[in-house]
């Protein structure tokens, strides 16, 4: 069982990731591929813990989602690079998806 701990710290790495990656968007050419990376991400985050979840639900899927992430950009939003900025775009789209979870809270 995660601790709320464990929690609170994933949900930080989830909004300095989210921060990090609306940095990058700004600077890139097309910004738009690293918010196409995003939502492959957050589709498959859908897939795997639903519509319905807790912020602890959603933190123990965070724990293995390097393998599964990778995959579903590589499939679905490959781009020049991608693999440079992949821990921000797993990062953002955790932090977005968060916000539908039951028990969040700002």
């Amino acid at each position: 069982m995660i601790t709320e701990a464990e929690v609170e710290s994933a949900r930080r790495e989830w909004e300095e990731g989210h921060r990090r990656l609306q940095d990058e968007a700004r600077r890139e050419h097309l910004p738009e591929r690293l918010f196409a990376q995003v939502d492959a991400v957050s589709a498959e985050l859908r897939r795997r813990v639903g519509g319905t979840f807790t912020l602890r639900e959603l933190a123990t899927a965070y724990g293995d989602a390097e393998r599964w992430s990778r995959d579903a950009v590589a499939e679905q939003a490959p781009a020049p690079g991608w693999p440079r900025t992949h821990s921000l775009v797993e990062a953002a789209a955790f932090h977005e998806y968060s916000r539908g979870a039951q028990d969040y809270e700002p």
